[in-house]
């Protein structure tokens, strides 16, 4: 197995992306932890894992709060000992409004989460990384990371964000043996996309705006994040991975 003896932390991890990858590494013989700010989905991930004959815990997180994810990490080490893998994947996107009309109290939302959580998770990390002898950080940055598109100026600049933020702890850590990616999915099957597929008029446009002409699953993604996490991509670092079935170039 491609992740035996390994300890993950996987933010967002009970639902959509963030369980896919949880389920994966647990297949793939990962400890796993499953963060997530909902207990309901998050517990019936770690569940769903140790029904499954594998290992894993749920920590109720809140990835904008520094406490909660030094927590996390504390709590990850001293049940598993040690951390190897860490996943920032928790994330929202933002009301679909013109930049200035967009309020600062819901740009802070979407920044606090999907950038500074992901600046906390490497912060308090790395230093458990280096203790376990290095490890792999993948982060969850989007196709709308790579390119703007009208009225969602939060997400876009937030996960703009996370591709430079990636390439910089890269740099930083790659000393210590640990590699930093991230992942930039497309439209994939998840809550997130749960109102455009609502939109009579724009779903039957979004939902093809690829080279496959079709979104992806979460699962799909989760093999993407797999490979960065594995010794496959040994030689792997400060890149960002698409996973948008080619809608970047469409």
């Amino acid at each position: 197995m491609k992740l035996s003896e390994k300890t993950a932390i996987v933010t967002g991890g009970g639902s959509g992306i963030g369980r896919a990858a949880a389920l994966r590494f647990a297949k793939e013989g990962a400890k796993v932890v499953v963060a997530d700010i909902d207990s309901i989905d998050g517990e019936e991930t770690a569940n769903y894992i140790r029904e499954h004959e594998g290992s894993s815990i749920f920590v109720k997180t809140d990835v904008a709060d520094p406490e909660q994810i030094k927590r996390l990490i504390e709590t990850t080490t001293s049940t598993f000992g040690g951390l190897h893998i860490m996943f920032n994947n928790a994330g929202v996107g933002n009301l679909e409004v013109r930049s200035v009309d967009l309020s600062v109290e819901e740009w802070d939302r979407v920044v606090d989460i999907n950038l500074k959580g992901v600046f906390l998770g490497i912060k308090y990390a790395v230093p458990a990384l280096i203790k376990s002898g290095g490890g792999s950080i993948i982060n969850t940055s989007s196709l709308l990371g790579l390119k703007g598109q009208k009225f969602v100026s939060a997400y876009n600049a937030s996960k703009a964000g996370v591709v430079v933020l990636t390439q910089n702890a890269a740099l930083e850590y790659g000393k210590y043996h640990i590699r930093v990616n991230a992942i930039a999915p497309g439209v994939i099957d998840t809550k997130i996309i749960d109102n455009w597929k609502q939109n009579e008029r724009k779903w039957p446009i979004i939902s093809r705006a690829n080279a496959l002409g079709r979104i992806g699953t979460p699962e799909e993604v989760a093999n993407a994040v797999l490979f960065l996490a594995s010794d496959e991509a040994s030689f792997i670092t400060g890149a960002t991975l698409s996973v948008d079935g080619g809608g970047l170039m469409f």
